[in-house]
């Protein structure tokens, strides 16, 4: 089944953004109750008409799903998860939010049938400040993911140099000495001038083994270096799926291998790497 139509949505105020979208979310609501017929080769067939948005990043959807904007202490757009709980618990994940449940707690945010006081009733309707307008799939936005997923490598890469796991307490002046060091080995070894901000190109040219290797020739220990190894080798597994369009038809034994992969994954950032993110 090939999308009829591709609609992009940029990022607007909440006003601006409800008084374009809502009727346009209207009509789809009529139009998911009714059906098209036609005429194919003498025989009359009957379409309904599915609506699936994707792609969104994490302003979007907390824009259009009623959530607290990103510096919330609800951290996940998927789940109820706090900061602190996220923190302590990197391995065992799921999608747990729903269209439907944020609509119920938005009522309840308006309401307060419980009467109670402010932070109750935060911590009971987990983050819901508006009323959603629009249902988004759980999905993942591939180019964010990739940003994020390099930006975090980047960091560890310069942690890993300065040898955090042994000396957390390096001062200010140290750290900017590490990054300078990365900066310069990575221009020389796979021609990547340094940024200011990271972005889509630098983050798909740093997320390689090649890189990982031109790195693990600053480290010094060849436990750190085989850690290191299995976190790329493990993040180069799982990206063909938020790539692709269908990872069933593309990479089904991608697909297949993911949760595995991602939990493993998250095991090595609270074993291996745990300095950079224990209580965080």
């Amino acid at each position: 089944c090939k999308p009829l139509c591709l609609m992009l949505a940029d990022e607007s105020d909440h006003e601006t953004l409800t008084a374009i979208l809502s009727p346009l979310i209207a009509e789809r609501e009529a139009m998911k109750s009714s059906e098209l017929m036609l005429e194919m080769g003498g025989i009359l067939r009957t379409f309904k008409f599915i609506f699936r948005g994707t792609g969104y990043d994490e302003k979007l959807v907390r824009e259009v799903e009623g959530l607290e904007a990103s510096g919330s202490v609800y951290i996940c757009t998927l789940c109820d998860a706090t900061r602190l709980e996220a923190s302590q618990n990197l391995v065992f994940h799921s999608i747990t939010r729903s269209h439907a449940e944020n609509l119920e707690r938005y009522e309840v945010w308006r309401s307060n049938p419980y009467h109670e006081s402010v932070e109750e009733l935060r911590d009971r309707v987990k983050g819901v400040s508006a009323k959603p307008f629009i249902e988004t799939v759980p999905s993942i936005d591939a180019l964010h993911c990739d940003i994020g997923n390099a930006a975090e490598f980047y960091k560890i890469f310069q942690l890993e140099i300065g040898e955090v796991y042994k000396n957390p307490n390096a001062s200010k002046e140290e750290r900017k000495r590490w990054q300078t060091t990365l900066d310069k080995h990575l221009r020389k070894k796979m021609n990547l001038k340094p940024i200011m901000r990271m972005n889509g190109n630098f983050a798909r040219k740093l997320m390689t083994k090649e890189t990982v290797d031109a790195v693990c020739e600053l480290i010094p220990s060849e436990e750190r270096h085989e850690a290191l190894r299995e976190l790329m080798d493990l993040y180069l597994k799982m990206k063909p799926v938020w790539r692709s369009s269908c990872p069933a038809k593309e990479c089904p034994e991608s697909l297949c291998q993911y949760s595995f992969n991602s939990q493993r994954f998250a095991e090595l950032l609270s074993t291996k790497f745990k300095y950079r993110y224990e209580g965080k």
